[in-house]
């Protein structure tokens, strides 16, 4: 695991070198292990290494082909480069995964990726063509941000280091700020910082001196297996059973220690068994846990633990303990989010313990219907006969509800009704904003608002209504929470909260293979009469009745308290320097911050702490 960056275009070898050197200064606690960079006329690529496998300095990078025409930065790991390597005829001097990504790309193009079971981002330079090909895994576990300017491109994992390049203007991007304050985050290829794009997961760019031309060569829409309708539930277990073993079994290669994170819940606590099924002897396991025991998972990770017989370390957490390690988390966020600082104390003491990779439970809500969204959408399925209503009277029905029921869900219920259409498709991007439109056009000085990202990226990829894609609705709601919230918040916080600390996070449900069995099983055999049942069943006896059962944990820290008491004053400056900012009007958001302060029902701590983390973010970075 590493950070990679590289600029095209400069015309000046040593400033190329100088900008590159400065933009893997910023990588510097992603890779600890090694530096490197290669320059010519054209081009400069730096990298940062955190050795995983193979431990050699022949494996450090940049790595370079046996000819010497081909030179790669590499981030992530290829947890099947041992069968490919069997495959391919070449030279190898090292043990390494980099070397198989190098060979396989030197024989198979763009079409090495499809061949990649593993997380990745990575950029080949053919010094003969003269063209810089990059690449991104298939769900977007690893980072690739770029810039494209007339005569420069430049790239890295992260977007700090691209700020770093001084090539990159400092400048928020508009329509991303809307999309941030919707869903707090921003949708891919899109950014906050206006020009900075990420490569969408499962893309492949390639860059030469007259254009920049993009490809997909993974879709889990146009990958997932097709089920033969006479498979019985039993059989759907037996192999999910098979592959999600085999998932597991993959990412234990490793020449360093490692670990799991063991929150006690159904999906780490079954990573952590098949770790043991898998052979591992000596399993070191991680959890967060709290002193206030009616809401601490404690006592499940430590069953699991039990269970398993790892050497189990539980982090023990006060919200005091929490708040003092806030501004270091929020200081390592390298795109804004309104969440993450979970990951980033649980890593900073896997990191301690001596583990540098560890293994996650992350993904199995979105592949087996762990959310109530999915109850919820398959629920609103069977109410499409509201469509036949005028659209007056559902919005009178709406009003009355959200009239009588004063809270956010009632609120969302009121915006579906007054909708143009009651489908998933309209339905599903109401259902996961923060910020609903009504709030988000009293904030910003625009008089009509850039269409809903997610709306407009589930419209692209499955269709509206009965002219859409036929899928199951479970597999619809997985698709686009695969695609918008775990690719653009949960992956994205994982990558940089682990990555502060060096750590590298591997997740097992995120089996390219896994993923396209289980996606399109029918609801009928899916669908979670309790958590994950299909998941739980195919695992059979791997889990205590205690854990698959539990009481649903309601543990919140303090936010409320903290944010009108200790952090006060820090949130309160970060608010007045947002309400400075030329989109926003000034007056609505000190009355929101006002109105919370006085214990206003209408505004939640949620809708003020991820403009707090914006705000600090953009000056932390000084984005205009």
């Amino acid at each position: 695991m590493c950070g990679i960056a590289g600029v095209f275009g400069v015309g000046n070898e040593q400033d190329a070198k100088s900008i590159v050197s400065n933009m893997i200064g910023k990588l510097k606690h992603r890779g600890p292990d090694a530096e490197g960079m290669y320059s010519d006329e054209l081009i400069a690529l730096g990298h940062r290494r955190l050795a995983i496998i193979d431990l050699s300095d022949d494996s450090n990078q940049p790595f370079y082909s046996d000819d010497g025409r081909y030179v790669l930065v590499f981030n992530g790991e290829i947890y099947n480069y041992k069968q490919l390597r069997d495959e391919l005829t070449y030279p190898f001097r090292t043990n390494s995964d980099t070397e198989v990504v190098l060979a396989s790309y030197q024989k198979w193009g763009a079409e090495c990726c499809a061949k990649f079971n593993g997380m990745f981002a990575f950029a080949v330079w053919d010094t003969k063509e003269k063209t810089l090909f990059m690449a991104r895994d298939r769900v977007g576990i690893k980072p690739l941000y770029f810039y494209n300017s007339k005569d420069r491109f430049v790239f890295s994992s992260e977007i700090r280091s691209l700020l770093s390049s001084e090539i990159v203007p400092k400048k928020i991007n508009s329509d991303a700020l809307l999309d941030y304050l919707r869903y707090q985050t921003v949708h891919a290829p899109q950014t906050i910082i206006d020009g900075v794009e990420i490569l969408p997961a499962g893309h492949y760019l390639t860059i030469s001196q007259d254009e920049v031309a993009t490809g997909q060569y993974w879709n889990l829409l146009d990958n997932h297996i097709r089920h033969d309708p006479r498979l019985s539930a039993d059989e759907f277990k037996f192999e999910i059973r098979n592959r999600l073993k085999r998932s597991v079994e993959r990412r234990l290669v490793s020449d360093v220690p490692f670990g799991a994170f063991l929150s006690g819940g159904i999906d780490s606590s079954i990573v952590v068994g098949m770790m043991r099924e898998s052979g591992i002897n000596e399993l070191k396991t991680f959890s967060v846990t709290f002193e206030e025991e009616e809401f601490s998972e404690a006592k499940y990770a430590r069953l699991i633990a039990e269970k398993f017989e790892t050497d189990h370390h539980e982090i023990k957490q006060t919200p005091e303990d929490f708040l003092r390690e806030l501004p270091n988390a929020l200081s390592s966020m390298d795109h804004p989010s309104g969440d993450g600082p979970n990951t980033y104390v649980v890593s900073k003491a896997t990191k301690e313990a001596g583990v540098t990779m560890a293994l996650s439970g992350l993904g199995g809500d979105e592949l087996f219907a762990g959310y109530d969204i999915f109850k919820r959408s398959y629920e609103l399925e069977s109410k499409k006969y509201l469509n036949s209503f005028p659209k007056l009277f559902r919005q009178l029905g709406g009003a009355a509800y959200k009239t009588l029921r004063p809270t956010v869900a009632a609120q969302k219920v009121n915006e579906i009704l007054k909708g143009d259409h009651i489908h998933f498709e309209y339905t599903y991007p109401v259902s996961r904003q923060v910020m609903l439109d009504h709030e988000l056009i009293n904030l910003v000085h625009r008089d009509l608002l850039p269409e809903n990202a997610v709306f407009r990226h589930i419209n692209a990829q499955l269709g509206v209504g009965s002219s859409g894609i036929k899928l199951p609705v479970l597999s619809k709601v997985s698709y686009s929470e695969i695609t918008t919230y775990m690719e653009n918040v949960l992956l994205r916080d994982s990558d940089q909260m682990s990555m502060a600390h060096a750590l590298e996070i591997r997740v097992p449900f995120l089996d390219h293979e896994l993923l396209e069995y289980v996606f399109a099983i029918p609801d009928a055999i899916k669908y979670p009469h309790y958590p994950k049942k299909l998941l739980v069943e195919s695992v059979g006896d791997l889990l205590p009745n205690e854990v698959v059962h539990r009481p649903k944990m309601g543990f919140t820290f303090p936010w409320e308290k903290w944010m009108k008491n200790e952090m006060k004053t820090y949130c309160e400056e970060r608010i007045m320097s947002f309400a400075d900012r030329e989109q926003i009007r000034g007056s609505k958001i000190k009355s929101y911050w006002n109105l919370f302060l006085r214990g206003s029902g209408k505004i939640q701590w949620s809708k003020i702490w991820f403009i707090v983390v914006l705000e600090n973010w953009l000056s932390e970075n000084e984005v205009r």
